[in-house]
């Protein structure tokens, strides 16, 4: 298994974490991300992961079903990156996103792994779960995320950063540059 593979595991495995310890009230909670609730946040990130999917497939991408089992759906949509990511041709495979032409892996190691592990911690502020995130998760995203600084701040993006404590730890650091308040 690669590096990103098994990092992409951790990452999933701790959204997976959140989503299965949601209580039946709490699909309409707020969240960090001030136009979501939980619904909302899931779905987007079920859906990214059909986007990811299909760009590697050459498909068109899944939607949500939203009056469906979001749990169950999310489940299948890792299983896919999962499976996508152990397939050497897929996952080598070259895919046009967001930043140009790059092989699967690493859209997945950037731009998907990067999604999730933020959004896993806005679901978990959101539903009072654990926000702690993988460490190693955390460093990777922080080093994708810092040259993009005001081009991922564009309307839909990520807010304006906020300048952390000078004790601040990495996870929070990542937080404050995503714009979530710790």
């Amino acid at each position: 298994m690669s590096e990103v593979a098994e990092r992409y595991t951790r990452i999933a495995a701790g959204f997976t974490a959140r989503v299965e310890g949601l209580a039946p009230d709490q699909w309409s909670s707020p969240t960090p991300c001030s136009e979501w609730a939980v619904r909302d946040l899931v779905v987007h990130v079920v859906e990214t992961h059909w986007r990811m999917i299909a760009l590697v497939d050459g498909t068109d991408p899944d939607r949500a079903d939203l009056g469906g089992d979001l749990v169950q759906q999310w489940r299948q949509a890792r299983d896919a990156v999962t499976e996508a990511l152990g397939d050497p041709a897929r996952a080598t495979k070259v895919v046009r996103g967001l930043f140009g032409e790059q092989p699967f892996e690493e859209l997945v190691s950037g731009l998907l792994c990067g999604d999730t592990l933020i959004h896993t911690w806005d679901l978990a502020r959101a539903t009072g779960q654990d926000e702690r995130l993988d460490p190693g998760a955390v460093a990777a995203c922080a080093a994708f995320l810092a040259p993009l600084d005001e081009r991922m701040r564009s309307p839909g993006g990520f807010g304006p950063k906020i300048t952390p404590a000078p004790d601040a730890d990495e996870q929070t650091r990542l937080l404050n540059f995503c714009g979530r308040v710790v």
